[in-house]
């Protein structure tokens, strides 16, 4: 279901929680993601806040795909809380974060 793998995004969140400080390597480790894996966090960036339930996931990621218009890096590094949306939107679909957290420390 999930196309990126969750220690990829655990990896996005611990960056984004460093600050302006990881804002450089954010924006590039995201700028290389493929395009699947672009829209696959996104879509869990919007179950994370609320935009999507994780039940309408395959909705998210359509949406994710059709309405991508602004490079991801910059749209994502631009939300409010992107890493409490995105380990929300992990923990909704199923991810055990914390579990994910200790395996990429």
């Amino acid at each position: 279901m999930i196309e990126i793998s969750a220690s990829k995004v655990v990896q996005i969140i611990f960056q984004h929680r460093e600050g302006p400080i990881a804002r450089a390597e954010l924006h590039a480790f995201i700028d290389g993601l493929n395009v699947d894996e672009k829209a696959h966090l996104t879509a869990i960036a919007w179950v994370g806040r609320g935009v999507f339930d994780a039940a309408d996931y395959p909705e998210a990621l359509r949406t994710a795909y059709t309405e991508a218009r602004t490079p991801t890096a910059d749209y994502l590094m631009g939300m409010p809380h992107l890493s409490e949306n995105l380990e929300s939107g992990l923990e909704a679909l199923g991810v055990d974060v914390t579990g994910e957290e200790e395996d990429l420390l």
